[in-house]
Order: C-alpha cells, then structure tokens, then sequence
C-alpha cells in the first residue's frame, strides 16, 4: 500500500499546564510529526481516557510531600513538559512508516503498547514513562510511535473503538498486579475498584489464567461484572462487615491476594480479608496496590505487615513480555472489550467532566475519538447527549 498523503497540520487536543480543565485548549493547526527512525505514524481512530490522564493534569503524582504538585517522575525527572498531547491507550492505522520500518505496514490497525521503556528489557520496567505523558500522545489525529510498540490487531470482530477500551494501559497494569503478586490458578483473589479500566481486565485477566476473582463494586454493576467473570460482587456501600462477606462467599478461607485500586481507609480492611484464618493460608498474603481512588494516605500498623507475613507490591506499569502476552490474548478473542461509550476529541471536557461524576451504571472505558473519524469510529457509541 502507498504511503498516504499526510496534512502538515492536524487538530490535537494540548494540555498547556497543571490545573483545571481550562488547561485543555482543542487546536487544529498543530504541526503532524514525522515518523523518525524505526517508527511509524499513526492516524488515530480512537483513544481510550485513564484515570492517570487527570492526576497527571492536576499534578497528583507526589512521591515525598503529599501536597507537591508533581507529575510522574520515576526516572529521575519530570518528563512532562508543555504543551502536551494526552492519550496512551491509542488504536489506528499506520499511514507512513520512517526509517528502517517496513512500508509494508503502511494499513495496518493496531493498538500500542503505551511505555516509554527506559531500556530494551522485556522481563523488567524500573523507570516507567508514558505516551501522553513524556511524550505526545492520542488526543490528536495523528501519533508517532515505535514500529515495534504498534501492535497489529486485524480482529474484524472488534472495533476500533473497542480495540482502544482493550488499551495497555489498563490490561498492562493489571496482569502486572497479577504476575507481581504471583497469582496463580484457583486463588481467591480481591478485586478492588472493580466496574473501572483496570478493574475489568483484572476480572478477565483472573479466568484466563485460572484465578477466582471476587468483584469489590456496587449492587447495580453485580449481573454485568459476573457476566464479565467476576465469581461474586460484594456492594462497597455495605461492607461495613467486609471480612463476614468473605467468609460467606468462600466458604470461610480468606482471600489469597488483594488487587487494591482504591486505598484509603480501605486497604487496612483488605488486609482484614486475607489474614482472618492464617491456618487456612496455602501461600503468603498478597496485596498489589496501582492505585489510590479513596485517598493516597493510608494508616496501617506495620506489626500486622510483618506479623502476618503481608507481602505488598507497587505497580505502576508491566514489561515488554506483559503487552506481547496481552495482545496475543486478544487476537485469540480471550479478552472482551468493556466499553462504555465515546466522546469527540474537541469535547474532551465534556468527557472529563463525565468520568469524573460518572455513578450508577458505568462500567469499563470511555474513548475519545478524533473529530475527523467520529462519524465512522464514535458516533456508534457516543455519550454527548449523556453528558
């Protein structure tokens, strides 16, 4: 296939400083970026929105005093530098190919693997950065990125749009979460936060790999997340009794490992889950935290950390190996996208607004879709007159 003809300007939604959503200006004379050397350009259908798109506007991403403002900075420094483009979970096709990169590419849809990887490591990620983050990302029309990150996904069955809700940044993190705490077949694992993103594909990620997940959400999401795999879902509304939940649902064996997306005052009770019958234990408590919905300070004793043996794993992002393994799994049709609708790139306020006070009945991923492809690629799933 030809190399299409590329517009020198394209319309790109820029983050252009910390704060509220008037940082966000929609403009559409960007400058389109060139695939530089072993990259491609993608023109992009759909873009999936992160939870991590707002902390990294508003500057939520303290690691010394919880009252910096700070962006995600593992490697040492702050890579995110403004303007910026947003958007890491990025679905398209390839429309130019630079140096070195197989032209025969050219049409290909794929999905990308959303790290910027600090190395060339396939088992291991210690400085992890992002596309929309320290680099441009997927709120525009056209994204380039590495040949190699861009992975075909020809799947007719799955829209571009639901191609983007199956996005890396929510599946990495999750089977991350999981190979860290190394779950394996038949555990009984805790699924915190469970009708979001990450919470969803920790559903699916569990039954793929023989675990039993148990949903922490709400009473309205209970028949979609069982649907999903979840062996039960416990309301977040009624838990003041959380552990005499478990014992109902289990038969009375504590939960294996805790996939915890919510911290706060919670995760001292998810501790709870796990450590109530030690001699019923067949492995070490395990709690994998990737996030912090209901506060990012925690007060926990550290003598029941040590005490009762808690191992606990920081997860931010998964490997190389992790997304090959990922996409694979979509190609086999074993992973389902959850998507909850779409809004057009010039209205992404409106999104941000929506997900941010989004309630009963939302479940899995909201995209974004550029302008120019809403007619083919949004409007099927649009949210605007919801919002």
């Amino acid at each position: 296939m030809e190399q299409e003809r590329i517009p020198q300007t394209m319309a790109a939604m820029l983050l252009t400083g910390h704060g509220g959503l008037d940082q966000l200006v929609y403009r559409e004379d960007v400058r389109t970026p060139e695939p530089g050397p072993g990259k491609v350009l993608v023109q992009v259908s759909a873009t999936a929105k992160n939870n991590t798109d707002r902390k990294a506007r508003e500057g939520l991403y303290p690691v010394k005093d919880r009252d910096d403002v700070a962006s995600f900075q593992m490697g040492g420094e702050a890579t995110l530098t403004f303007p910026r483009i947003q958007g890491a979970d990025v679905a398209g096709r390839i429309v130019a190919v630079g140096e070195g990169v197989d032209a025969g590419r050219i049409g290909q849809r794929g999905l990308l693997d959303f790290n910027l990887y600090p190395d060339d490591r396939r088992d291991i990620n210690l400085a992890p950065d992002y596309f929309g983050h320290g680099a441009d990302g997927g709120f525009a029309d056209y994204v380039a990125v590495p040949s190699d990150q861009f992975h075909p996904v020809a799947n007719p069955e799955i829209r571009d749009a639901e191609l983007a809700a199956l996005g890396m940044c929510s599946y990495q993190t999750a089977y991350h979460m999981l190979t860290a705490a190394g779950v394996g077949p038949g555990e009984r694992i805790l699924v915190t936060g469970a009708s979001g993103g990450v919470g969803t594909a920790l559903i699916q990620l569990c039954r793929i790999i023989g675990a039993i997940p148990y949903a922490f959400s709400t009473a309205d999401k209970a028949e979609p997340l069982k649907a999903l795999g979840a062996e039960a879902v416990i309301d977040r509304r009624q838990s003041d009794d959380l552990v005499a939940h478990i014992r109902d649902l289990t038969g009375g064996a504590p939960i294996d490992a805790v996939m915890d997306l919510v911290g706060g005052e919670m995760t001292d009770r998810f501790i709870d889950t796990m450590i109530f019958d030690m001699k019923r234990r067949g492995s070490y408590p395990r709690l994998s935290i990737a996030g912090a919905g209901a506060g990012n300070v925690s007060e926990i004793l550290w003598t029941r950390i040590y005490l009762y043996q808690v191992q606990i794993f920081g997860v931010s992002h998964g490997t190389r190996e992790e997304a090959g393994q990922l996409v694979d799994w979509i190609r086999e049709g074993q992973l389902k996208p959850v998507l909850h609708g779409a809004f057009p790139l010039s209205k992404l306020h409106v999104a941000e607004r929506y997900f941010v006070e989004r309630g009963s009945g939302y479940l899995g991923k909201i995209v974004i879709v550029p302008d120019g492809q809403w007619a083919k690629h949004g409007a099927p799933f649009s949210l605007e007159g919801e919002a």
